[in-house]
C-alpha cells in the first residue's frame, strides 16, 4: 500500500469471501487484530482487489466461506475468475505473504473447499504462506469460534515475532478503543453506496512496490477495479416484484406456521431450480423507537445524516468502504431510517459486540461483565448468554441500560441487516404467468419459537413476511444457486431428498423436468423418486395433491417420512433404506443422480450413511469402496446438497 507515492511498511489487507455475512465478521476481527499491533489495515471482499494489487501489502489475510458445492461467495467469484487464467506465470504472486481462514459446515462433502482451493492457488501462483490455515466447523457445538479463537490469537502471536514493533513501541491495549473508518454525522451529503464505488472517487495511482502494475496501463486498471467493485455479486439480479398470494399451508392449530408465498414481476427472467431470492428485511417499528428511547437518540433520530471518512481518503490507495451498503434509492438517509433497513438490532451478538459496547457503559460493573464475556475463558457463559436463549442485541442493551453508543458510532457497533435467501419452489410452467409474468413462489417457514429462558423469538425477516398482503411491491434479489441444473441431465434418473422447506427446490425441479418431459418429445425422462419428511402427514404434508396429480403425467414417485405418526419415530434416511433395491439400480446401475435440500446438520449426514449402506449391502462392497463410489458421485457432480 503506498501513502502520498510512498510505499508503507507496515501494511496489512483483509480479504474475505462471504455469502450471509459471516466471513465478512471474521475479517473485520482480523482487521482489528492486526490495527492494534500497528498495521495499516484495509478490509475488503475479494472482488475489490486485482490479485496482483495484494503484493502492495506487507502481510494479506484471506477468510472466505464456502457456498454450494464447494464454490466460492458471490462476492469472491470475479477474483477467483482472474486468478484462474492460464497466462499467470508462476511467479504472479511472489511478493505476497499470506495466511488463510477458511469457515465451512462438515454437513457437505466439500467441506472448506473454498478455502483450500483458494489456498492452494495461491502457492501455486508464488505467494508464501506465513501462517497455517485455519479451518471453522459449523456443527461444531461452540460453532465457527471453536477454530477462530485459537487461530486468532496464534496469528496474533505469530505476526508480532515475524514483524516486531519498533522499540519503545506497544500492541494497542484492548481497552484502548480503534478509531473507525467511517462515523456518521450530520449532513445533507449523499452517502456511500454500491453505486458510487470508492475506488472511482479516491483511488490513487495504482503501483507495485513503487512501480506501475504489468497488468496494463494506469488508468485501465483504475477503470477495471470500479468495475469489480460495483459489481461484486454478479449472480444477483435486483427485482420489483409484487406479492400476489401469501397463504398458511399448515392447520392454525399446528406448532409451525409454513407460508406459500407467490411473487411477481412484469420483465421475463429466467431462474433455475435451487436459484434464491433474497429478501431484504426491515425491523419492526417498536424496535427502532426501542433503541432509539434506550440510547437516547431521540433528539438526533430524523436528522439527515451521512458517513464520514475519519481518514484522508486520498492517503492510501484503497479506502475502506463504509461498513453499511445503503439502498442506493435512498435520497434523504436519516439515523431512524438506518436502523430500520440496514442496522440488525435482533441480531445473537458476536463477542465483538461486548468488546465495543464495553467502552461506552457507564457502570463499572456492567464494563466488567461485558468485559468478561470477551475473554475466551468464559466461551461457555458467552454460549449460555447469547447464543442458547437466541438473546438479541437489543435485548442486551436493555439489561445494560447504562450503555449509551453515541449515534455516530451505530453503524459500526450495529451489524448489517442482511437480506434472507429463500430457495424458489416454482420450476417449468409456473415460472411465467400467460400475461407473461414471471412467477416466484417461495415456501416459508416463519420463525417463531419459545426459548429456554421462556421468552418468545420471531425470526425478523420471516416476521416481516407473514405480514406482508397482497399487492405490496418490494425489491428482492435473484441468485443462482448451487445445484446447476442442466438439461442434458433430463435422461437420467434422479433421486430428490427433501424434508421440510427443502422439497421447495424439489418442488422447482420436478416442474422443470416436466416441463422438459412436455417440450422436448425425443428426451426420454429418467425416473424422478422424491423422499419428503415432515411430522405429520395431515399438518406439513406440503403439495401433496400436486404430487398426486404429477404421477399420472410423468414418470414421478414419492416416498413419504411422518416421523410423530406411528410410536417409532421415522425419517428420510429410513425410508430411503426400505427402498435400496430401487435406489441401487438408479444410482448404479443406472448413473443416476442425488439432490439433498432441507435443514444442515443430522440430515445430511445420516443420507449419506444410508445411500453408503444401500451401496456395501446391494452392491456388495466394503465400506470404504462405498465410501469411495459415493465421493466419485460428488467428484461427477452427481451428488448435489444444498441445505441451510
Amino acid at each position: 500500500m503506498t501513502v502520498n507515492g510512498r510505499r508503507r511498511e507496515r501494511t496489512a489487507a483483509v480479504v474475505y469471501g462471504s455469502e450471509t455475512g459471516n466471513a465478512l465478521e471474521y475479517a473485520e476481527e482480523a482487521g482489528r487484530i492486526l490495527e492494534r499491533l500497528h498495521f495499516h489495515t484495509v478490509v475488503q471482499p475479494l472482488n475489490a482487489l486485482q490479485p496482483i494489487f495484494l503484493s502492495r501489502f506487507k502481510f494479506v489475510v484471506a477468510i472466505i466461506s464456502t457456498t454450494g458445492q464447494g464454490d466460492l461467495p458471490a462476492n469472491a467469484r470475479l477474483f477467483w475468475k482472474k486468478l484462474l487464467r492460464k497466462r499467470l506465470p508462476p511467479d504472479h504472486l511472489q511478493h505476497v505473504n499470506f495466511t488463510s481462514f477458511g469457515l465451512g459446515d462438515s454437513s457437505y462433502p466439500q467441506f472448506n473447499w473454498a478455502a483450500r482451493k483458494l489456498h492452494k492457488r495461491l502457492l501455486q501462483l508464488g505467494a508464501q504462506e506465513i501462517h497455517d490455515r485455519g479451518e471453522a466447523d459449523e456443527q461444531h457445538e461452540e460453532g465457527s469460534d471453536a477454530s477462530w479463537d485459537p487461530w486468532a490469537a496464534s496469528l496474533r502471536q505469530q505476526t508480532l515475532i515475524r514483524y516486531p514493533l519498533e522499540d519503545g513501541r506497544h500492541p494497542i491495549p484492548a481497552d484502548v478503543l480503534l478509531q473507525p473508518k467511517w462515523i456518521l454525522s450530520c449532513g445533507t451529503n449523499r452517502p456511500v453506496t454500491d453505486t458510487a464505488p470508492i475506488s472511482t472517487k479516491y483511488h490513487h495511482s495504482p503501483t507495485v512496490n513503487g512501480e506501475d502494475s504489468p497488468n496494463g496501463s494506469l488508468q485501465n486498471q483504475e477503470t477495471e477495479v470500479a468495475s469489480l467493485v460495483g459489481a461484486s455479486n454478479d449472480n444477483c439480479h435486483s427485482l420489483f416484484v409484487q406479492l400476489e398470494e401469501n397463504r398458511r399451508l399448515t392447520p392454525l392449530d399446528h406448532w409451525q406456521d409454513v407460508r406459500h408465498l407467490h411473487f411477481s414481476c412484469a420483465s421475463p427472467v429466467e431462474y433455475a431450480p435451487g436459484d434464491l431470492l433474497t429478501v431484504m428485511p426491515e425491523n419492526s417499528s417498536d424496535d427502532v423507537d426501542h433503541i432509539i428511547e434506550l440510547m437516547d437518540w431521540s433528539q438526533d433520530a430524523d436528522q439527515t445524516i451521512c458517513f464520514e471518512p475519519t481518514g484522508n481518503v486520498l492517503e492510501t490507495d484503497f479506502y475502506p468502504r463504509p461498513l453499511v451498503t445503503v439502498n442506493q434509492h435512498c435520497t434523504r438517509l436519516t439515523l431512524r431510517k438506518l436502523l430500520k433497513y440496514h442496522l440488525d438490532i435482533r441480531a445473537v451478538p458476536r463477542r465483538s459486540f461486548f468488546a465495543m459496547v464495553a467502552h461506552f457503559a457507564n457502570y463499572p460493573m456492567h464494563k466488567e461483565r461485558l468485559l468478561e464475556f470477551t475473554d475466551p475463558q468464559y466461551i461457555d457463559e458467552l454460549y449460555d448468554y447469547t447464543t442458547r436463549p437466541r438473546r438479541s442485541i437489543l435485548e442486551v442493551l436493555q439489561e445494560f441500560h447504562s450503555i449509551k453508543i453515541p449515534w455516530s458510532w451505530a453503524a459500526n457497533i450495529l451489524p448489517e441487516l442482511r437480506g434472507r435467501q429463500f430457495s424458489i419452489a416454482s420450476g417449468g410452467a409456473r415460472k411465467h404467468s400467460s400475461e407473461g409474468r414471471t412467477n416466484f413462489e417461495l415456501l416459508v417457514a416463519i420463525v417463531k419459537y419459545k426459548t429456554v429462558i421462556k421468552t418468545i423469538r420471531e425470526g425478523v425477516c420471516t416476521r416481516f413476511l407473514a405480514g406482508l398482503s397482497p399487492g405490496t411491491s418490494m425489491e428482492v434479489m435473484l441468485q443462482k444457486g448451487g445445484l446447476k441444473v442442466q438439461k442434458s441431465e433430463a435422461a437420467r434418473p434422479v433421486v430428490m431428498i427433501g424434508p421440510g422447506t427443502g422439497i421447495a427446490p424439489m418442488r422447482s425441479l420436478i416442474w422443470e423436468r416436466y416441463q422438459w418431459y412436455l417440450s422436448v418429445p425425443s428426451i426420454k425422462l429418467g425416473e424422478t423418486v422424491l423422499f419428503y419428511g415432515c411430522r405429520n402427514e395431515k399438518a406439513d404434508f406440503f403439495y401433496r395433491e400436486e404430487w398426486e396429480s404429477m404421477k399420472e403425467a410423468m414418470p414421478l414417485k414419492v416416498y413419504t417420512a411422518f416421523s410423530r405418526d406411528q410410536a417409532a419415530k421415522l425419517y428420510v434416511q429410513d425410508v430411503l433404506v426400505r427402498q435400496a433395491e430401487l435406489i441401487y439400480d438408479l444410482l448404479h446401475s443406472q448413473d443416476g443422480m442425488v439432490y439433498v435440500c432441507g435443514s444442515s446438520g443430522k440430515m445430511p449426514k445420516a443420507v449419506r450413511i444410508a445411500l453408503v449402506s444401500i451401496f456395501q449391502s446391494k452392491g456388495e462392497m466394503e465400506e470404504s469402496v462405498a465410501e469411495d463410489y459415493l465421493q466419485a458421485m460428488e467428484k461427477q457432480g452427481r451428488y448435489k446438497q444444498e441445505t441451510w
